[in-house]
């Protein structure tokens, strides 16, 4: 057990390094704004449990991707096949991947096929600006697949030139290279990021390559309007073994998934308008015989066309928002055929503040699709500020989760869909208390998500196929508490720059039934213990540790431990090195992946402004 003091031990240690700092005071962090498609909120008055994950914490991490970032989030279960991010499921507050919506700047990601393409993010690492964790019901924000949270990845145009890249290598033959360029010209500024990631793998039939590109451009009109465009490009192909079932280790995947969109905000005085239009394409290749197609082969691609008008109005009693929707999914597909659907969808909400420190807001999201008709998912928020640097907060909502096309229809040697299924639809209460105050910002939750109709894989024994079904109701609720504090720069040569640490617990009362065995529900986190420091040496030295213990709810726990130290990451050139799985834990995430020990990487940053 004594790894698992490590951590305390660590904060212990660098606390002792910066006692006597009589200096070091803490600091006042900025005004986050929340960005939804129609209501922008400020962090401190927001009435729903959300974690924003910023530009520093990207960079400093020790991880590979967004993925493995996600993972030090409290309440998400990010459980990856293999690293580096080529596939990854990821489930919110015991939700499953299905049940977790992906968005690039409020875009969209679902995939009509399955969920495990969610996080096919064509955005490089080093594109990305800030990262928002909405966690709970966000249907009534975001519409349907927004079930347990929504995870949407903001890029930022912009305002003066900057050229960056970096190459790094490190073990399992791991290589990659990135670059991204800021060009503003006049009133057109425009950002350019590409990337390349591989490696041979850290056991059989392990390896990958993966290549982004995301390009986005924004033309001011006038003072009030302004046209943007986004074209991204993924392209990752991979050994998959123990991916989908230990049974065939060499199966083998292609992914190819394409995102574009033009979009045109209107902002004056009290109102904005936002109109756009996207295109979202997922084409997918498995072999099940990496080296034999003939065994066993799907070959699906997926398209996806939207339009969206979003607006809001201030008005002399609080904010209205209203949007509507048109998306029309389908698919070809040698296995699941080829199918389409229709989805229309209508918001109406609106945001009061009384008595000068309580905020209401209120709506609903009307949604129509071709093979379920409409649906409602009403929600409410309720804030009070009890004073300058305690806030309390209660909400309800409803969500919703149509079946995929996997889930209905799909037939293979270890799962069959069922097209007797019906949507999954969830009532969630959550109840609050933030604390924010010099540096200091802390948080204790509690929710509760009662499902009607869960979606679940099961099987009657190992010699038969997975197949998904209804449970009538499951019950999900848990607590989360954490905090951060951020430290105040100094002069000292070793000091502090963050602490922080999370806890989250699960229980859920689903159960199994007799001679039924389940595949991700009863997978899902119970207890999820987070730590992290950061702390800066000299000017340009700076030591980042992060450590996480997992229990799941059928599957034995493990504790990881990863570090990386920076050296001049805002300087022309600087370095980085990290060791992951400090450890040396033997531990499974997703299906029967066996992941890898300790193993370390390192790499060269140059940046010109």
């Amino acid at each position: 057990m004594t790894k698992y003091y490590l951590i305390p031990s660590l904060f212990l240690a660098f606390s002792s390094l910066v006692c006597a700092q009589d200096d070091s005071t803490s600091i006042t962090l900025d005004q986050v704004i929340i960005k939804e498609n129609r209501m922008e909120i400020p962090f401190s008055k927001s009435s729903r449990n959300i974690n924003i994950i910023h530009k520093k914490a990207l960079e400093t991490t020790p991880a590979r991707s967004l993925q493995e970032i996600l993972s030090f989030t409290p309440g998400v279960d990010v459980r990856q096949r293999g690293i580096g991010g080529v596939q990854a499921d990821i489930g919110i507050r015991g939700g499953s991947f299905e049940q977790t919506l992906m968005l690039v700047n409020g875009i969209k990601l679902s995939d009509p096929q399955t969920g495990h393409h969610m996080v096919n993010i064509p955005v490089p690492l080093s594109g990305i600006q800030r990262v928002d964790i909405l966690k709970g019901p966000a249907s009534r924000i975001y519409g349907q697949n927004a079930y347990a949270g929504a995870i949407n990845i903001i890029t930022e145009l912009p305002e003066t030139f900057q050229l960056q890249s970096g190459l790094y290598g490190g073990d399992f033959g791991m290589r990659g290279a990135s670059f991204q360029l800021s060009l503003p010209v006049g009133k057109y500024r425009q950002s350019l990021a590409v990337s390349h990631d591989a490696s041979d793998g850290h056991w059989y039939n392990s390896d990958y390559k993966v290549n982004n590109f995301f390009y986005e451009g924004g033309l001011s009109l006038n003072q009030f309007q302004e046209l943007k465009t986004m074209l991204a490009y993924a392209d990752r192909d991979f050994g998959a073994n123990g991916f989908y079932t230990s049974a065939f280790p060499d199966q083998w995947e292609s992914i190819q998934t394409t995102l574009a969109s033009l979009s045109h905000t209107f902002e004056k005085g009290n109102s904005y308008i936002l109109s756009r239009a996207y295109w979202r394409r997922n084409q997918d290749e498995f072999r099940l015989v990496r080296n034999d197609p003939a065994v066993f082969q799907n070959i699906h691609q997926t398209d996806v066309f939207a339009l969206e008008i979003n607006a809001r109005q201030e008005t002399g009693i609080g904010t209205l928002g209203m949007g509507i929707e048109g998306r029309k999914e389908s698919i070809d597909s040698n296995n699941l055929g080829l199918r389409n659907r229709n989805l229309m969808g209508a918001f109406l909400e609106h945001r009061l503040e009384f008595s000068e420190k309580g905020d209401v807001r209120a709506g609903i999201y009307s949604n129509y699709y071709s093979e379920y008709g409409w649906k409602h998912f009403p929600g409410a928020e309720l804030g009070y500020q009890i004073n300058s640097w305690m806030r309390t907060y209660a909400n309800f909502g409803v969500s919703f989760r149509i079946p995929t096309y996997t889930d209905l229809y799909y037939v293979g040697p270890t799962n069959i869909g069922n097209d007797a299924l019906e949507p999954e639809k969830a009532r969630n209460y959550e109840g609050g208390v933030k604390i924010s105050k010099k540096g200091f910002n802390a948080e204790l939750v509690y929710f509760n998500r009662h499902t009607n109709n869960l979606i679940e894989w099961t099987r009657p024994d190992a010699d038969t196929a997975w197949q998904p079904q209804n449970f009538n109701e499951v019950v999900f609720q848990g607590i989360e508490a954490g905090f951060q504090y951020q430290f105040e720069a100094s002069q000292h040569m070793v000091r502090l720059d963050e602490i922080t640490m999370s806890y989250n617990y699960i229980a859920a009362d689903l159960i199994e039934k007799e001679g039924q065995e389940t595949q991700y529900s009863l997978n899902a986190l119970k207890h999820q213990l987070i730590a992290g420091i950061r702390a800066e040496f000299r000017e340009n030295i700076e030591l980042t540790a992060k450590s996480r213990y997992i229990e799941r709810m059928k599957l034995a726990p493990y504790f990881l431990l990863d570090i990386r130290m920076d050296v001049n990451r805002l300087k022309k050139v600087g370095f980085f090195a990290e060791i992951s799985n400090m450890s040396n834990t033997d531990y499974i995430e997703a299906g029967t992946v066996q992941m890898p020990g300790r193993w370390a990487r390192g790499g060269v940053n140059f940046t010109l402004k």
